[in-house]
């Protein structure tokens, strides 16, 4: 299900990724939409949802979904299960300094029990 909302800015399109029990607590999981696996995070500990890009931008490889999720310093982040590289899952900067490496993050909305994520 697509629905499309205009803004001044961009047409975002907020496709059903999931339904809320999909996603285990304070864990990820892994969405397909057109050929984008999107990670989208139950970060139940501060009863917030997150998503970004499942692809780690530092080996390639499909695999946040699987990562660590946690907070530094009021941020929260994921951590790449492979190579522990940390991102904001607010903004995708890397928080290990490395400004070559950058997640892609979408907004979420959680309605009726389902995963709602936005595309533009």
């Amino acid at each position: 299900m697509l629905i499309e909302e205009k803004s001044s800015l961009t047409i975002r399109r907020w496709f059903r990724a999931c339904k809320i029990e999909d996603v285990p607590e304070n864990g990820g999981a892994c969405v397909k939409f057109q050929d984008e696996q999107i990670a989208v995070f139950n970060f139940a500990l501060r009863n917030e949802w997150f998503a970004c890009q499942n692809e780690c931008p530092h080996k390639f490889q499909m695999a946040l979904a699987r990562g660590l999720i946690g907070d530094s310093g009021g941020e929260p982040k994921v951590a790449c299960p492979f190579h522990k590289k940390s991102f904001s899952l607010k903004t995708g900067e890397n928080l290990n300094g490395e400004d070559c490496y950058k997640l892609k993050v979408y907004p979420v909305e959680i309605k009726d029990g389902f995963v709602y994520i936005g595309v533009e």
